[in-house]
């Protein structure tokens, strides 16, 4: 039964994303708060979506960040990236290129400032990427995924230099965001667990860190509260 409800809950979504975003045009050709204003509406509306059919609920922990900052997250699933951009006032997400492409998502991407990244073309690609955020007189809250890619619970993928580099281009605090998201909606997996989606903004990292100094703190903090809440929801890690 939880399958077949997951199923229905995955297939809703994806209708709400076609029909919240084309109801939503004129608000997003409007101005990039505008954009904002459906992204978020779409966010809250698949919350209760999956609250509803699966009893799968969303928490959010600490101090949600404000102001010019670079946000650093646990990628598990594609809900910490609705959590993130419902609660980060004017979130723009670092990525993949080939998703401007992308029926409605790639618009709503472009028109919230989202600088895409092309995989393959790490020197270029990096230069690219840090060119837009310096070029975008509204900064906001840039939000990336150190590792990569989403992950599995107890998964320990190796963190990425990209977030270092943009670390030290922009010169603003780095904000952690850790999760326990992939308990309930894992990658790659049919099932949406019933219980309590965490994303918790951890203390922000100062500006001014050297690169390795920066890296090690982030995976560090992020990782071993990441693990935290993961037990908190009831996963047992592998001896």
């Amino acid at each position: 039964m939880l399958l077949i409800r997951s199923q229905f809950a995955n297939l809703v979504m994806y209708l709400l994303l076609a029909i919240i975003g084309i109801f939503g045009l004129p608000l997003a050709i409007w101005s990039r708060t505008g954009a904002l204003m459906v992204v978020k509406a779409y966010c809250a509306s698949v919350f209760w979506l999956y609250r509803v059919t699966c009893g799968l609920h969303v928490e959010f922990r600490g101090e949600v960040p404000e102001g010019e900052v670079l946000v650093c997250s646990k990628h598990m699933s594609f809900m910490d990236i609705l959590m993130l951009a419902y609660m980060v006032p004017r979130v723009k997400f670092i990525m993949k290129r080939e998703l401007i492409w992308a029926p409605v998502l790639g618009f709503y991407g472009w028109r919230i400032g989202c600088p895409p990244v092309e995989r393959g073309k790490k020197g270029q690609a990096m230069q690219k990427m840090v060119k837009h955020l310096e070029d975008d007189k509204d900064v906001g809250q840039t939000a990336i995924f150190p590792q990569g890619t989403r992950v599995l619970p107890g998964a320990k993928d190796k963190y990425k230099i990209g977030a270092g580099v943009i670390y030290s281009r922009m010169g603003k605090p780095c904000v952690p965001v850790a999760t326990n998201v992939g308990v309930f909606w894992a990658r790659h997996s049919p099932i949406r667990k019933p219980g309590t989606a965490v994303l918790e903004f951890l203390e922000p990292i100062p500006a001014g860190l050297e690169l390795r100094e920066f890296m090690a703190k982030l995976e560090d903090v992020i990782e071993t509260n990441s693990d935290r809440l993961m037990v908190e929801a009831g996963y047992e890690f592998a001896k």
